[in-house]
Parts: structure tokens; C-alpha cells; sequence
């Protein structure tokens, strides 16, 4: 187990980190915005999903081989935004079906939702470096298996981050909410929340080709 002081001094780390705002916090918003609060919060549960794999990946030790092939780690990048853009597209095409109630957002089901947000959690290579470069810092080797101090220390930043990551999806929810007085200005809305998953793939894939 990882000593208490060194749990809580990573929880804190953790939460200031989550804080900021990062490609999960503009997906989740965007999600929100684009199709609505159920399907922001299944997002980010799927997105913390992807996260524990990678959190027992570098448990385990295959973190540390991703991280530290230039080759694997590009294509785990390029993937992950190549995807966020194909939703930030289909949220634009989508964007006229506004007509179901705002709750419901678009038509998709639960596990095309949960689906959709693991993919991103999963291919999400700040994460991976992350957790390869930092989980192993706070580590005592005479506190126990260290492949058990790690998975421990990943799940505490998946909880805080499943739960930080909430509080925006209830915000961009609020927001959507008041758009949803004109189904114009909503249309408009999904179609913004379209863009900002495309900008945020674009970012990620630059990002991933000058690494």
C-alpha cells in the first residue's frame, strides 16, 4: 500500500493537475454541448474507463514500453485524434437533432456513449506519459509490490478525475439548457461543441507529429 502522506501529497498534485483544463475537460464540454448532459457524463465515464486500462498498463509495465517508443506512441496519438475529430464531425452533421428532449440530447444509446468516451480515455497520450512519468514518484519501495502502489495511485487520479470532470459536464449541461429556448441557438450549439472536438484532435495530431 502507499504510504498516507504519499497518497495524499499525489491526490493533491492530482486534483490541481485535473483542474486545469486538458483534453479530457474540452471533450467532456464539448460532448455536453454538442449532444447533452447524459451523454457528457457516460463520456466521462468512459473516458475514466480508458484511463484504469492505462493505469494497469503501467502497472504492469507496458506504460513504460508505449511511452518510450517514439513509433507506438505517435500512433496511439494520430489514433486518438483522429477519432476526436470523426465525433467532433458527426456532432456537426447531427447537429439538427434537437427536436427529442434536451436531456436526451441526439439519439445515441448507453454503450455507444460509454464506447466513444473509452477510446478517447484510452488513446489519450498525455495521460499515458503522465502516469509512466509521474505515478512511479511517489512510490515507496519498502511500502510493498510496486505494480499494486501504482494501480493504487492511478485509481485515486481516475476517481478525482471522474468526478472534477463531472462538475463541467452539470456547467456545459446549465449552458446548454438556456440555448435549448430556440432550437436555432442550439443547432448552433451542438454544432460548437462539434468544432471544439475537432480543434482539439487537430491540436493533439500537430502535437503527435512534432514529438
Amino acid at each position: 500500500m502507499v504510504p498516507l502522506s504519499h497518497l495524499l501529497t499525489f491526490a493533491i498534485a492530482s486534483a490541481l493537475l485535473i483542474a486545469l483544463p486538458g483534453p479530457s475537460v474540452l471533450f467532456v464540454i464539448g460532448r455536453t454541448l454538442a449532444l447533452g448532459r447524459r451523454a457528457g457524463l457516460l463520456s466521462v465515464i468512459g473516458n475514466a474507463s480508458g484511463m484504469l486500462i492505462q493505469t494497469a498498463a503501467v502497472a504492469l509495465g507496458v506504460g513504460a514500453i508505449v511511452a518510450g517508443s517514439i513509433v507506438v506512441l505517435t500512433i496511439v496519438k494520430l489514433a486518438g485524434a483522429a477519432y476526436l475529430i470523426y465525433l467532433g464531425i458527426q456532432a456537426i452533421r447531427h447537429r439538427g437533432d434537437v427536436q427529442a428532449p434536451i436531456e436526451r440530447g441526439a439519439p445515441r444509446s448507453t454503450l455507444r456513449l460509454l464506447g466513444e468516451g473509452f477510446v478517447v480515455g484510452i488513446t489519450n497520450p498525455k495521460s499515458i506519459v503522465f502516469f509512466v512519468a509521474i505515478l512511479p514518484q511517489f512510490v515507496d519501495a519498502t511500502a510493498g509490490a510496486i505494480p499494486l502502489q501504482l494501480a493504487e495511485l492511478g485509481l485515486v487520479f481516475v476517481v478525482l478525475a471522474l468526478v472534477m470532470d463531472s462538475t463541467w459536464v452539470f456547467t456545459a449541461g446549465a449552458a446548454r439548457l438556456w440555448f435549448a429556448r430556440s432550437p436555432r441557438r442550439l443547432s448552433r450549439l451542438g454544432a460548437v461543441g462539434g468544432v471544439m472536438m475537432i480543434g482539439l484532435g487537430g491540436t493533439l495530431a500537430i502535437t503527435g507529429l512534432k514529438s
